[in-house]
């Protein structure tokens, strides 16, 4: 049996509920899973009325009820309908959510956390003036100082690219400052885990060059020289199957073709780029290093369709699939 699935709905004046629900409906036939949506309850009901999926949501009570799809609401009342998009109280009600899966996950009552989209400018904006995303914000509620973002998809073939950043949410100007030998060696390492995590029959990892052809032995930079080669050369010796620094313009086609199974990046669109290019619907963001599975599909809250019934699931119904595969491994 899989468990026990949470999905928080994001920010409700988004696309979150509307692709969460059509996620389960794809899903519901695959498999013994539970889904206990946390989120305000009337929202999910429209949804689920407006777009006809006709699930059989139930109120959640306890964890040994029968039935398969429940939903709780996190907040203390319930928020109204027609609410503008990126609505202070939406965004409130996105960061309980969030909160009490991840408590949940802690407690061990969810074998797994599948987070939908929220608006960070609208949850600033809401009074939450520290939050910087869901990654940050977990890892923080889980006391994990060692995590890293991996987002993964694959192609029309089947051909996977996984890869891992050493730096997120940053500037440009201020990556060759912070690409230290730390941040490298922990995406190494959770890049390993992680494959171990998804039983793959290696861990082999690639680490990209900061600069262009990695840096051309100094003429373009010194990044590679100082930091990126003997950090992979300690992390080698210490026994992971790492190379690198390798081109970014090329290492990827490499990893895609599967010469290695997981690509460390030294920045946040070195990474995303060429995994968007493959896959752009069906990328799968997946927090490392946390003490709980969580994963949430890579795309935003789409305020401009939300609502319309034209979202694509296919990112989230990817981020359900990563996590059950996950909680079934770990089991």
């Amino acid at each position: 049996m899989t468990g026990w699935i949470g999905i928080s709905l994001g920010d409700i004046t988004g696309i979150g509920p509307e692709v969460a629900l059509r996620a389960l409906a794809a899903e519901a036939a695959k498999d013994d899973a539970r889904y206990l949506l946390l989120g305000d309850a009337d929202s999910l009901h429209r949804v689920n009325r407006t777009f006809g999926l006709n699930l059989p949501l139930e109120p959640f009570a306890d964890y040994s009820h029968s039935g398969r799809f429940f939903v709780t609401n996190p907040s203390a009342k319930p928020l109204a309908e027609n609410l503008p998009a990126g609505s202070p109280e939406a965004a409130r009600a996105a960061m309980a959510a969030l909160r009490d899966g991840a408590q949940r996950c802690l407690r061990r009552e969810l074998d797994a956390l599948v987070t939908a989209p929220v608006n960070k400018k609208s949850i600033v904006n809401a009074g939450h003036k520290n939050f910087v995303g869901q990654t940050e914000f977990l890892s923080e509620i889980a006391g994990a100082k060692r995590t890293a973002m991996m987002l993964l998809g694959h192609d029309e073939r089947g051909r996977w690219l996984r890869v891992a950043l050493a730096t997120i949410h940053i500037s440009i100007k201020t990556v060759p400052q912070l690409l230290t030998a730390e941040k490298i060696t922990l995406a190494i390492e959770l890049a390993a885990e992680a494959c171990r995590d998804l039983q793959l029959p290696r861990a082999r990892v690639a680490v990209c060059g900061l600069n262009p052809h990695a840096g051309e032995g100094g003429e373009f930079g010194d990044e590679e020289i100082k930091v990126i080669t003997p950090t992979v050369h300690a992390a080698r010796q210490r026994g992971f199957d790492v190379v690198g620094p390798l081109s970014g313009d090329t290492v990827f086609h490499y990893a895609l073709r599967g010469d290695f199974d997981a690509v460390v990046a030294t920045y946040h669109d070195q990474g995303l780029a060429p995994l968007k290019a493959v896959a752009f619907d069906t990328g799968v963001n997946w927090t490392l290093g946390l003490p709980f599975i969580r994963t949430s599909p890579d795309h935003g809250t789409a305020y401009d369709i939300a609502g319309k019934g034209i979202a694509n699931p296919s990112s989230i119904i990817s981020a359900i699939r990563l996590a059950k595969q996950l909680a079934k491994n770990k089991k």
